[in-house]
């Protein structure tokens, strides 16, 4: 027996190694295989995904979009052409970014939101998910428009209920959150109760229909606006500014846009209009001051020539007066172009250093002709300096004057830097959502998600799909028997007659035989039984009895249905059979054969019944059977029992052959108990479902026990795609009679 053991884990452990060495190798027809045979999962999954893709593309709310185009110019226009350089004054450039900027900021959509009564939300109320997607489909979509909402301050960001009580005259009632009514109103008369002030403007609606009421912030819709705004400049440097808008209502969206561009351009025409009213309001002011000092000045040189009777200057004094006077007016001048000219560059450029070098040849001129003017006598010097303050102060009031025009003539023409392309318009078509995207989409994602789960599912459990699999363990496969339909349907009659026992406990069992050896002998699972008939006739020639242990790794992999049925078909070769139902917790072989399960093993083992008092005949001949009987407390112990050991003899000799249906042995320890006593162990499998780890540690727990398992036996084999294993020789099947 030690000899056999080091011979399997040798082999285990050199099938191991060329497992490993095949694990990295991605069999891609085996993956096909998986999903075809999964296509009936993965078509389900896939089209479930596509109806709810094109149920939510049909039920979701569409969302429309609306575009408007600006244009922002560069440099002044129009009027400001005939002022000059003062028209250039007030003319600034400002890039895309900046503008962008001022179309999102609060002051443009604070106003559009005071404007609009955009703090007001009126929803109307469906059923969730589906209600307003049905509405609209069907035409019967709610409508509301409120032009004033108001609300204690404590009940700022409380919803109202209205109910529309009656749709053709226009009567509704408002109800607070807890359902309490507030007051009842009528559309087109204001309803004040209080603190709550309504206005409804109209109302279209069912009878019961129900609106939510709120009132939000004006921040908050203002964050609204710049969320659903849209505004970018088409191409480089273009000045052109593209806006749009995106929302549910149609007719909102294009209110909502053509106000913010109306916004916009009024602010840019207000903005440098109010830059020639400050330079206007700056000179107005210091008029008066110019005008005071030319009155002074006026006033001095009349005195000064009446106490002098009449002084007139000579040509000599005259030419310098003029002089003078040229000189102090482009002093002037470069006194403002100085101050001009240092705010963008440095006193190291060479146009500043121009600058200051002509205010230096200018002042030199003037000390040269203050000192000719020395020569003069007193009287004239005094007369000269009087009339050069009065025209100078003359020249400044006059070109102030001047000034005061042109600005008032720009005020007046001022109409902006920006320019409205085109007004607002509503795209017909919904931009939201993309229907057939969206099917699309889903459809797609269903299939991944289907794929995936049958990719995942499969490598995490890998059960075993063909018998080489197996015999990589040292286990030879006795028989692959495939999955029977009839079998199924067998099953599904067992499960309608328990639930008539059930109701008829008291009466006597029903003792039809349901067994597909002898409901479909020609099935291709009895046919591969027979093969193990064969098969198990020579691994039994060197067994020390007759008796045959047949177990499992796990439950519910056939192991009550291979014995049952295997025992029906060596019946009928006439030798006499008997099957046991070792599994005394949860045996259920009983049920092929339509017999009660009392008086059965358990009883035998406890010693309240005899051999011969637990065995029960079958309708097929030559086959006996004993039921589990009741579950007892200790079915280890009673199997341990030596009257389990006698009852072995017993049977060996009294019968061809003794099948004993046992629990699975990772499980329990019944299996190793019968094994002991059993000289044929027979191990079975589920394809698909077993698992070489399991049937390996199960094969591992027998030989801890001492017991040679002879063979395996896979059961409930399933033609599939990612198997290299299919029906093959199972073809071959009895023709019928009608053929």
């Amino acid at each position: 027996m030690s000899n056999t053991i080091n011979q399997r884990s040798h082999s285990q452990k050199a099938e191991s190694k060329n497992q490993q060495s095949d694990a990295d190798v991605i069999d891609l027809g085996k993956l096909l295989g998986l999903l075809l045979d999964r296509k009936w999962l993965i078509l389900f999954v896939t089209t479930l995904f596509a109806v709810g893709g094109v149920a939510y593309a049909l039920l979701a709310t569409p969302v429309y979009k609306a575009d408007a185009l600006l244009q922002v110019e560069t440099k002044s226009s129009g009027m400001s052409a005939m002022v000059g350089d003062m028209g250039d004054l007030f003319s600034s450039e400002s890039s895309a970014t900046t503008e962008v900027e001022i179309i999102k900021s609060r002051m443009i959509l604070g106003k559009t939101v005071d404007e609009l009564n955009l703090t007001v939300q009126a929803e109307p109320i469906y059923t969730p998910i589906i209600g307003k997607g049905l509405a609209r489909l069907s035409g019967e979509q709610a409508n509301i428009t409120i032009s004033r909402f108001d609300v204690p301050d404590y009940l700022a960001e409380a919803a109202i209920e209205l109910v529309v009580d009656d749709a053709e005259q226009g009567l509704f009632s408002l109800f607070d959150g807890e359902g309490n009514q507030i007051a009842e109103g009528k559309v087109g008369e204001p309803l004040e109760k209080g603190g709550y002030r309504l206005f409804v403007q109209a109302l279209s609606a069912a009878e019961g229909a129900r609106f939510s009421l709120s009132k939000r912030s004006k921040l908050k819709s203002i964050q609204w606006l710049q969320g659903s705004l849209a505004v970018n400049e088409r191409g480089k440097q273009t000045g052109i500014l593209s806006l749009s808008f995106e929302g549910e209502n149609k007719l909102l969206i294009g209110k909502i846009l053509n106000n913010i561009s109306q916004n916009y351009f009024l602010q840019n025409v207000e903005r440098n209009s109010a830059e020639a009213e400050k330079s206007l309001v700056f000179l107005k002011q210091h008029l008066p001051n110019i005008k005071k000092e030319l009155n002074s000045a006026e006033d001095v040189l009349n005195d000064f020539r009446q106490k002098n009777e009449s002084i007139n200057l000579n040509l000599e004094a005259e030419s310098t007066l003029k002089v003078m006077v040229e000189l102090e007016k482009q002093l002037n001048d470069l006194t403002f172009k100085e101050a001009d000219i240092s705010q963008r560059f440095t006193k190291d450029h060479p146009a500043y250093i121009s600058l200051l070098d002509k205010r230096k040849t200018l002042l030199l001129k003037k000390d040269d002709l203050d000192s000719s003017i020395q020569k003069l006598p007193k009287t004239q010097r005094e007369v000269l300096r009087m009339t050069r303050d009065v025209e100078v102060n003359q020249q400044i009031y006059i070109q102030l004057l001047n000034k005061v025009q042109e600005l008032s003539v720009l005020k007046a023409g001022t109409v902006g830097n920006v320019r409205i392309l085109d007004e607002a318009q509503v795209f017909d078509i919904a931009i939201k959502p993309k229907k057939p995207l969206i099917a699309v989409l889903a459809t797609l994602l269903g299939a991944m998600l289907s794929v995936a789960f049958v990719l995942l599912k499969a490598a995490f459990h890998k059960g075993i799909e063909s018998p080489e699999e197996v015999e990589a363990l040292g286990l030879p496969v006795y028989a692959s028997i495939p999955k029977s339909v009839w079998q199924e349907k067998l099953d599904s009659k067992l499960i309608k007659l328990r639930k008539g026992n059930k109701h008829h406990r008291k009466q006597s069992h029903n003792t039809q035989t349901i067994l597909l050896a002898e409901a479909n002998p020609a099935d291709l699972s009895i046919e591969a039984l027979r093969g193990l008939r064969t098969s198990l006739h020579f691994a039994m020639m060197e067994a020390k009895n007759n008796v045959v242990m047949i177990s499992g790794p796990a439950p519910s992999i056939g192991k009550s249905f291979v014995s049952a049925n295997f025992a029906a078909v060596v019946a009928k070769t006439g030798q006499k059979v008997l099957v046991v139902d070792a599994d005394m917790r949860k045996g259920y072989l009983q049920r092929h054969f339509g017999l009660p399960l009392e008086n059965g093993l358990s009883e035998m083992l406890s010693g309240k019944l005899q051999i011969n008092e637990v065995i029960k005949k079958t309708s097929i001949d030559n086959l006996d059977i004993i039921t589990r009987g009741q579950v007892p407390p200790n079915p280890s112990e009673l199997l341990m029992h030596p009257r389990f050991s006698d009852f072995i003899k017993f049977a060996s000799e009294q019968y061809d052959l003794v099948l004993i249906d046992t629990p699975p042995v990772l499980a329990v320890t019944d299996p190793s108990i019968v094994g002991a006593l059993a000289g044929t162990t027979l191990m079975v499998g589920r394809f698909d479902k077993s698992t070489a780890k399991e049937v390996e540690v199960a094969l591992h727990r027998f030989d801890m026990a001492g017991i040679e398992v002879k063979g395996f036996i896979l059961n409930a084999v399933e033609k599939k795609a990612s198997s290299t294993y299919g029906y093959g020789y199972y073809n071959y099947a009895y023709k019928s009679d009608k053929a």
